[in-house]
């Protein structure tokens, strides 16, 4: 019976572990943060995303590959177009995707997949030739002028049926080539959606709808979610009455958006004053917003029907450069429609920034409201991207970031296009060296987030300086600059050439704390004082092997004086303390 009951025993963990590990990526809540999980474990997406067009010739990823390599990733987004997958109605060629796929596989990388559909950058062009060559059946938007703009009007369930169709068959695909392997862990659908070069779709068919109350569920919704809004939504809603029923502008009015939406804290209030009188159209931008996210949801649900996995839309951002609806696209997720696009689309799930504006965290900010997880799907290359990785993976528990265009900028990372050059070597590739550090510590990070247990460091060379206080679990760390000394001339470390703005602290467990950074001094201090002194229980250093930072030396004996010295970090690098307090 033992024998039996032991037998059972082991099938029944074989047959859950196999069914974690053939569970198609999802999106789980740790620790009040939202986390992407691939085969059962929690994922951090270290990614670059290429060119539009880059991934729709294996020839020319031949040698986009060892670049991506090169810098560290672990993810590559790439485009999936319509018009190249559905090139006659009904008949697919899916011969680029499956591809792409093996070749992420074969340079031990996941995919995010961009679904140019309808719409890429608010426009629509990635649609095949029977689309684009029937506006009869699939209609285009209309200006106030009455110009066609090379847009796909949202209001043609036609276009949204043959889109969802399109999008199906590719998840469809995707899970028979892929469901069992799960390379590809998430789609975005459509890109950068909205209206550009009005505030509205103005065809017949527009006006139409626009002129009719607003939908009774959406002010339902709004209602019942009023305490959460978002305060842009909000102070529009209240500067027109808190209505809860009439026509768009009688609801919103055709007045100015809220203030907070334009721009980032940093402007003066006379600078405000100003961009507040150049704009209006708040009713238009959220009745755009219900089109493109109920049209979208459809796209979404018919994709999830074949293969439930994480999807999200993303935003161009509204910034002081084109603050009106129609500069930028008009109804595209960004915050101050976040509530509208919950509502309208719920196979949706998280909306995400492309984010190019200096300000960084404010925005990062407005895209965690909510529960909303933080996805960074574009940013800016160059020397800052990879300090705006750790905000947004650390500071704002993000599950993923991804510079645009990581195969086309030659000196991203590196100072610059010809660094290096003239039989000098190159600088150190900032990025790389970044996320080499977080590939390294993701389990740790994946394990912290949401817990209050991350802190970044001020690092300063001047000896002279205060040094920086933080309370961390048992303890209150006091770390300052490196002062030399030393048992011997012995200590941890690995002298490294670093360019990466990675400066920070992690509690991992009860006396546990990861280092990244260098060279630098701690001391720790009791948060509750005790009879004894606190003791070094194990020091570690990581070390640099062909650009990836694996576990180096478990340091005692002369180099800690035999665990008496223990407080300094000699060079930059990754150093693990357990510490305690002995009686």
């Amino acid at each position: 019976m033992k024998k039996i009951l032991s037998a059972i025993a082991i099938a029944i963990c074989a047959s859950t572990f196999a069914a974690s590990q053939n569970s198609a990526p999802h999106l789980e809540t740790r620790h009040r943060v939202r986390q992407l999980v691939v085969d059962g474990k929690p994922f951090l997406i270290l990614g670059g995303e290429l060119r539009n067009s880059s991934s729709s010739s294996r020839e020319y990823m031949k040698r986009v590959w060892p670049q991506l390599v090169e810098k560290k990733l672990n993810t590559v987004l790439g485009a999936v177009s319509w018009e190249l997958i559905e090139p006659e109605e009904g008949k697919f060629n899916f011969t680029s995707v499956d591809s792409f796929i093996e070749d992420a596989r074969q340079n031990h990388m996941k995919v995010v997949f961009l679904w140019f559909g309808s719409w890429k950058n608010g426009l629509s062009s990635y649609q095949p030739y029977w689309v684009k060559a029937n506006p009869q059946r699939f209609p285009w938007v209309k200006n106030q002028a009455g110009k066609t703009l090379d847009i796909l009007s949202t209001f043609a369930d036609s276009t949204r049926d043959a889109d969802a169709k399109g999008f199906a068959a590719l998840m469809r695909h995707i899970r028979e080539f892929d469901g069992q392997e799960h390379t590809v862990i998430m789609m975005q659908v459509e890109n950068e959606v909205g209206i550009r070069d009005d505030s509205r779709d103005r065809s017949p068919a527009a006006n139409e709808t626009y002129a009719k109350p607003v939908p009774k569920d959406l002010m339902n919704y709004l209602v019942q979610h009023k305490s959460t809004l978002a305060p842009e939504l909000l102070e529009v809603w209240a500067a027109n009455g808190n209505k809860t029923s009439g026509t768009w502008e009688e609801v919103f009015g055709p007045g100015k958006p809220a203030s907070v939406q334009l721009y980032g804290p940093d402007l003066t209030q006379e600078r405000k004053d100003v961009l507040w009188r150049q704009v209006s159209w708040a009713s238009d931008e959220f009745f755009m917003a219900w089109r493109y996210s109920t049209y979208i949801n459809k796209v979404a649900a018919a994709g999830k029907a074949e293969y439930n996995i994480p999807m999200y839309a993303n935003a161009w951002l509204q910034q002081p450069g084109c603050p009106r609806p129609g500069e930028y696209p008009s109804g595209g997720p960004v915050p101050q429609v976040h509530d509208i696009w919950r509502f309208g689309a719920p196979n949706i799930d998280f909306l995400s920034p492309d984010l190019y504006i200096s300000q960084f965290d404010w925005t990062c900010e407005r895209f965690t409201r909510n529960g909303n997880p933080l996805f960074i799907p574009e940013a800016n290359t160059g020397g800052g991207a990879g300090g705006n990785a750790i905000t947004a993976l650390l500071k704002f528990n993000g599950i993923g970031f991804s510079p645009f265009g990581i195969d086309g900028f030659g000196g991203f990372g590196r100072g610059g296009r010809g660094a290096g050059t003239n039989n000098t070597p190159p600088p150190p590739d900032s990025f790389a060296q970044t996320y080499a550090i977080l590939d390294c510590l993701a389990p740790v990070i994946l394990d912290n987030q949401g817990k209050g247990t991350i802190a970044f460091l001020q690092p300063t060379d001047d000896t002279n300086a205060a040094p920086q206080e933080l309370k961390l679990g048992d303890y209150t760390l006091s770390i300052s600059a490196y002062t030399g000394g030393g048992f011997g001339g012995f200590g941890g470390g690995v002298t490294v050439t670093n360019a990466s703005r990675a400066r920070l602290v992690i509690n991992s467990g009860p006396g546990a704390y990861v280092f990244v950074g260098g060279p630098m001094n701690v001391a720790f201090t009791p948060n509750t004082p005790g009879p004894g002194s606190v003791v070094l229980g194990s020091f570690d250093e990581s070390t640099l092997v062909d650009g990836r930072w694996v576990p180096g030396r478990r340091l005692n004996g002369d180099e800690t004086d035999h665990n008496r010295r223990w407080q300094d970090m000699r060079s930059f690098g990754i150093y693990r303390y357990t510490v305690f307090q002995r009686e």
